[in-house]
C-alpha cells in the first residue's frame, strides 16, 4: 500500500474544546441533526447546497450513517458539535475536500439558529484547525464561503485565516443565480508561528 493510504492513519474520532465535544457522527444521530436543521433551515437555505430542500428525519439519519462510514474510510471527516454541559446539538463542522498526500483540508460549518452569536463556531474552527495541524499534520487548511455570507467570513477572520482571493461566479446558488466564493487559508508555517510562545 502507498504510505499515503489514509486507511492506515490512526487518530481519534473526537476532540474537545472548552465548551464543546466535537465528534464523528454515529448511527442514531439523524434525529438531533434533523432537529437542528428544522430550526435553522431559513438561515441555512441561502448558503448551503444541501439545504435547498428540508430533509426528513430518515434522510438525516442516512447522512449520519453515510458520513460515519466516510469518517472510518478517511474520505470525509464530518464532525458534530455537542455542548458539554447538557449534550445539546449545537451544529456541525468537519474537514472536507481532503487531499491526504499534501495533506490539506477544507473546514465547513453551520450552527443552529438558537445557538448562533455565542462563539461556538469560532471555538469549533479553532479546535478543528489545531487538530488538523497538530494531529493530522496538515500543510494547508481552507475555509470557503459565499462572498455574501458575511457571518461565515467573519468566523474565518476571527480564527486567523488569510483571505487569499475570490473565485468570481464559480458556482450557482440555491436560487439558480451565479455566486462567488471567498477562499481563506492557513498554512502549517503560519499556524506554528502563531502558536509559538513569544521569545
Amino acid at each position: 500500500m502507498s504510505i499515503y493510504d489514509p486507511l492506515l492513519l490512526d487518530f481519534p474520532d473526537h476532540i474537545e474544546t472548552e465548551r464543546l465535544l466535537i465528534r464523528a457522527p454515529r448511527p442514531g444521530d439523524g434525529v438531533l441533526i434533523n432537529e437542528g436543521l428544522r430550526e435553522s433551515h431559513t438561515e441555512l437555505h441561502p448558503w448551503m447546497p444541501w439545504a435547498r430542500v428540508m430533509q426528513t428525519v430518515d434522510e438525516s439519519e442516512i447522512v449520519a450513517r453515510r458520513m460515519a462510514a466516510k469518517f472510518i474510510l478517511r474520505e470525509d471527516l464530518m464532525l458534530l458539535l455537542i455542548r458539554k454541559t447538557d449534550g445539546a446539538f449545537v451544529g456541525a463542522s468537519g474537514m472536507h475536500a481532503i487531499d491526504w498526500e499534501v495533506p490539506k483540508f477544507e473546514i465547513g460549518y453551520w450552527v443552529r439558529t438558537s445557538m448562533s452569536g455565542q462563539g461556538y463556531i469560532t471555538e469549533a474552527v479553532n479546535g478543528i484547525t489545531r487538530f488538523a495541524f497538530e494531529t493530522l499534520n496538515a500543510r494547508r487548511v481552507e475555509i470557503r464561503c459565499d462572498v455574501q455570507n458575511e457571518r461565515s467570513a467573519a468566523v474565518a477572520r476571527r480564527a486567523g485565516y488569510t483571505l487569499e482571493g475570490t473565485l468570481r461566479h464559480d458556482d450557482m446558488d440555491n436560487e439558480g443565480l451565479p455566486r462567488s466564493t471567498h477562499i481563506f487559508s492557513k498554512i502549517r508555517d503560519d499556524y506554528f508561528l502563531d502558536a509559538a510562545p513569544p521569545s
